[in-house]
């Protein structure tokens, strides 16, 4: 199996700009020690995007075309028998890789890393930004409108959980309530510890599976750690937190067949803070999946 870096660069999802540039200044970075096979630049361009808060379904349609081209983009690679990466973006762009990859391997989990849980629909979302329903859509429940592009099974609830949780809106939580979602909230982490989260997560996610879908929005750390994001929100993991994720996931690497890194917001980042933190978890993990293949040879 072959590697493609695919940089998904939207912000149509969020009200906020500057997630779009995103991928394209990370695959700059990875110019120097990227091994893999390929890299393609999916940009959105020319399209005039709303910003309106009042709007629930705006850029619907925009996310819908970009997100159709991206998924068959993903498709082609994975028929090919390419392992993708996937550079965000907003979170919006995931409907794409983690149904393309559910499109591909029929029976799929998936684990959201995010300081939210995505799971608004058109009635309950209070913002109308699309990335915050996201995950609702890949697992079948309403938002059938962000997902018109596949013709294939869906994620099952029973299979998908999200990690380190800290921002759920009350209409949201109801959506949660009878899902079948399992959601660690940044309280369950404390308490338990990331370690015991993580794996939990990966045994749900994977029981009774033919993979894993994994999906790493920046804003799951502290916005003192990581500022360069379109919604922070405060109280998140750390840098080391990060990492120790990473590493994690690469001990499961058996049973990922797909990974986003989503939401850097290279307008919002100082320092470049947030951008060395998303190199080091590319680099983790392009390493890891490069060393498994090239095994896989011998």
């Amino acid at each position: 199996m072959k590697t493609v870096v695919i940089g998904a660069g939207s912000d149509l999802g969020v009200h906020i700009d500057g997630a779009h540039l995103g991928p394209v200044q990370l695959m700059n970075d990875i110019k120097s020690f990227y091994q893999g096979e390929e890299m393609l630049l999916l940009q959105n361009e020319s399209i005039l995007k709303s910003r309106n808060l009042s709007d629930r379904r705006k850029n619907e349609y925009e996310i819908d075309n970009y997100n159709t081209k991206l998924y068959n983009m993903i498709l082609d690679k994975m028929k090919a028998d390419y392992f993708p990466i996937l550079i965000g973006g907003d979170h919006s762009v995931a409907a794409a890789s983690a149904l393309a990859s559910a499109k591909i391997h029929d029976n799929i989990g998936i684990i959201w890393f995010d300081a939210h849980t995505d799971y608004n629909t058109f009635d309950t979302t209070v913002s109308g930004n699309i990335h915050g329903l996201t995950l609702a859509a890949i697992t079948g429940y309403k938002n059938h409108e962000l997902r018109y592009f596949h013709k294939g099974n869906i994620i099952q609830t029973s299979k998908a959980v999200v990690v380190g949780a800290r921002s759920i809106d009350d209409w949201e939580k109801d959506n949660l309530k009878y899902s079948g979602i399992t959601v660690f909230t940044d309280q369950d982490i404390k308490e338990k510890g990331l370690e015991v989260v993580v794996e939990e997560a990966f045994k749900i996610a994977s029981e009774r599976t033919k993979g894993v879908h994994v999906s790493f929005d920046l804003d799951l750390l502290d916005p003192e750690v990581a500022p360069g994001v379109s919604v922070p929100e405060f109280d998140g993991l750390s840098e080391e937190d990060a990492l120790t994720i990473n590493k994690l996931i690469l001990k499961h690497l058996d049973k990922v067949v797909s990974y986003d890194l989503v939401e850097f917001n290279p307008l919002r980042d100082k320092n470049r803070q947030t951008e060395q933190i998303a190199l080091n978890l590319l680099a983790q993990i392009i390493d890891g999946v490069q060393k498994k293949y090239k095994a896989q040879k011998f």
